[in-house]
């Protein structure tokens, strides 16, 4: 499943290479660095990233220090946060939100020796990768269901901000759809969130009444 992915093999191998890359030079621990926008609650997107860095520091023990902040806005606070991970000799730092794409590429060109990734985001620089799983496959398969089971021939979306990554998983989704119901529609709200939980139930709630 793409979230057991992204949660543990893309984490475990990169910090593996990197690990075994500094290993004949230093002895000390590799720090790896996240950065999450919502708290590590017992489901989704933060949960997932918190699960691959425990797997990591699961496998390699001793040779790998991580540290974890949640909860963190987008924008300056994020950038500060990134900027304080970076300063305080963290090798690795995965930012893991598409918000967080123009502070990691800022505070990257301030210490060119720290690696970085980020998360969903299409901007790269020497030291900065970015990452993603391949979300719209469940997606499209979750359309061919609603598509099957659609009574109204009308599906309803309940999702964040309109970007590239977002936008991918509802065409995917309505392309799903449409493959087992040609004439089907989805409508879309946009809670404009990464997490909140009451928003979204509202929007849901409108949808259904």
């Amino acid at each position: 499943m793409p979230g057991k992915w992204l949660g543990a093999a893309a984490f475990v191998a990169t910090a593996w290479v990197l690990c075994m890359a500094t290993a004949a030079a230093d002895d000390a621990p590799f720090k790896v660095g996240f950065v999450y926008v919502s708290p590590v609650s017992d489901a989704g997107w933060t949960f997932q990233h918190d699960s691959g860095r425990k797997q990591m520091q699961s496998a390699l023990k001793e040779k790998v220090v991580t540290q974890a902040i949640d909860n963190v806005p987008e924008g300056a606070d994020a950038e500060r946060v990134i900027r304080q991970l970076a300063s305080d000799g963290y090798q690795l730092i995965f930012t893991t939100s598409f918000g967080y794409m123009n502070p990691t590429i800022k505070v990257a060109k301030q210490f060119p020796k720290t690696y970085f990734e980020h998360a969903t985001g299409y901007k790269r620089d020497k030291n900065v990768g970015t990452y993603n799983a391949r979300f719209y496959e469940g997606r499209y398969l979750a359309g061919i269901v609603a598509g099957g089971m659609t009574k109204t021939g009308v599906a309803g979306y309940v999702d964040a901000f309109p970007i590239p990554e977002v936008v991918m998983g509802i065409n995917a989704f309505t392309r799903g759809m449409r493959s087992v119901n040609p004439k089907a529609e989805v409508k879309i709200i946009w809670v404009n969130a990464w997490f909140d939980p009451g928003r979204e139930r509202e929007a849901a709630d409108t949808l259904v009444s």
